[in-house]
């Protein structure tokens, strides 16, 4: 199996070269600066699971061909519209893109681009991040990834790549309701980001106040609530989860997106809370502290347009 994954950052980064440390054939697709550091110093890996110093493929936009069967899809929302571009030449072929985004929203996009049987399902589990030296640094204690098909015409490539990921060094998982699991980390996500972006602390900062579990626990039901109204309702075992993760004092869990904010840059926002918001007003369901915090990263965005235009 042929895999062509979009970037080498934190994310496309950690699993296709943890795909390429045990001889899977990856080609990344990275703009010229990354190749060039590439190519001089490896795609090099930071991680308690093992470090990694690796010769790798690169290429670029214009010398994507229609020659691969997955393409890794691992974009910030913000640039998905580049990031098709980019992808477009390599799915003129037989390929299927796996996104391994957050929220929902994307499959729209792709499924109109490329068509629904040409799109898997899929979501990672992972905080990586890439450092201003090239290094993927990998922050916590989990690598995962779950993908599955979206329509039977999926299972073929979906049993293949389960194939090229046997005996790599992370966790994965084919699952036929992938879009469940999909929707269970939205809920997280959405959560996590809404609350640790809102109060700009961590999950042990916020658990400290005197309101900050009852707000993390009225915007994690108020998520709940928009994916049981959307069919795909949140397992009892999970949300017994999320409450514990996001309530534990002590934790300096936070939000990526709360390390965007802090560094002045563009947020997935729109994408992770904002979509989900505009579900719950379809359902003509109450989420206030999901407004809020809705409102919150909308408001930072339109800052930083003004901003940008002085």
């Amino acid at each position: 199996m042929k895999i062509l994954v979009l970037g080498a950052g934190g994310v496309g980064g950690y699993f296709g070269g943890r795909l390429a440390e045990k001889g899977a054939d990856v080609t990344f697709l990275v703009r010229p600066r990354r190749a060039e550091a590439i190519a001089r110093d490896g795609l090099r890996i930071a991680s308690r699971f093992g470090d990694a110093r690796l010769e790798v493929r690169c290429l670029a936009q214009e010398r994507v061909r229609p020659d691969y069967d997955v393409v890794v899809f691992t974009a910030k929302a913000y640039d998905l519209a580049s990031a098709l571009e980019a992808i477009a030449p390599a799915m003129q072929g037989r390929g299927h893109a796996l996104p391994l985004l957050n929220g929902m929203a994307h499959l729209r996009v792709l499924d109109q681009r490329f068509g629904r049987e040409r799109v898997l399902g899929g979501v990672a589990y992972i905080a990586a991040t890439l450092a201003p030296d090239g290094e993927i640094r990998h922050l916590n204690d989990f690598h995962r990834i779950v993908y599955g098909p979206r329509v039977p015409g999926h299972q073929p490539v979906c049993d293949a790549l389960a194939g090229a990921l046997e005996g790599v060094k992370f966790d994965w998982e084919q699952r036929e309701d992938v879009e469940q699991a999909m929707w269970d980390k939205w809920v997280l996500l959405a959560t996590l980001a809404g609350v640790t972006c809102l109060m700009r602390a961590s999950v042990g900062d916020i658990a400290a106040t005197g309101s900050g579990e009852k707000l993390t626990l009225a915007l994690l039901e108020e998520c709940a609530g928009v994916a049981r109204a959307e069919g795909f309702e949140t397992p009892g075992p999970a949300l017994a989860s999320y409450r514990g993760m996001l309530t534990r004092k002590g934790s300096d869990f936070t939000a990526s997106m709360l390390r965007d904010i802090e560094a002045g840059g563009p947020t997935e926002g729109a994408h992770i809370l904002g979509e989900m918001l505009a579900l719950a007003r379809k359902h003509a369901l109450a989420a206030p502290v999901l407004e809020m915090a809705a409102t919150h990263l909308e408001a930072y965005a339109a800052r930083r347009e003004r901003e940008a235009r002085k």
